[in-house]
């Protein structure tokens, strides 16, 4: 995460080291600071930045900046009230991006786990005709010639591989249909079954269907 001190201004920061340096007793009360252009040199900035700098710490009464005699240390504790107010404004601004950083993590985690999300549904979707225990629903078509035979007479199991578990008929659900349950119109038949019993139905009605035109031509 950056730091805030990385983003602040040049002038802040020069500001923030000489008062600093008078905490530290690095400047002494009482003591000049190097003039404006001398500073300016040891940052390697312009007067101008240095100047600005200056003036933050007069607003502060940390220095005096007097024409003709320089800058004069005035205050320690100020120099030190300075420092807090600076760390307490770079907190309350850290915490802010930090916060930001959090909500742009939270939206990339919440992507992530929808893409996830979308993943398992695609993958259980491919995957229920191959769980034995996961029922298939089959709709019988329009034509078939299995319609007002009974499921022993069509010989389901033996013609597709598949159990019939149940059955849907008009809102209903019959659950475990004897061998004597006879398939109607608009029947969903719930199977289960070995991997590749969807090809073995779908191949047996497609069956069923021409035998019904057969019969019909007869």
């Amino acid at each position: 995460m950056e730091n805030k001190m990385s983003s602040e201004p040049v002038y802040k920061k020069i500001a923030l080291d000489i008062a600093s340096r008078i905490y530290n007793e690095d400047l002494k009360v009482g003591e000049k600071i190097s003039g404006r252009s001398t500073l300016a040199s040891n940052y390697n900035v312009s007067p101008e930045t240095v100047r600005k700098s200056i003036k933050l710490l007069e607003d502060m009464e940390v220095v005096v900046s007097t024409r003709g005699s320089g800058v004069n240390i005035t205050s320690k504790e100020n120099a030190y009230e300075f420092i807090n107010r600076f760390h307490s404004i770079e907190s309350i601004t850290t915490l802010k991006q930090d916060i930001d950083t959090l909500f742009q993590e939270k939206h990339e985690i919440e992507k992530n786990i929808n893409d996830m999300i979308g993943k398992i549904v695609d993958y259980s979707n491919r995957l229920k005709y191959t769980n034995p225990l996961t029922p298939i629903e089959i709709e019988i078509p329009e034509g078939s010639s299995i319609l007002g035979k009974s499921i022993s007479e069509v010989k389901f199991w033996q013609n597709t591989g598949a159990t019939i578990v149940g059955i849907r008929r008009q809102g209903d659900l019959i659950i475990s249909p004897g061998p004597y349950l006879t398939f109607e119109n608009n029947d969903v038949i719930l199977v289960v079954g070995n991997e590749g019993i969807l090809d073995s139905i779908n191949k047996y009605m497609e069956l069923t269907i021409q035998q019904d035109i057969s019969n019909k031509n007869k």
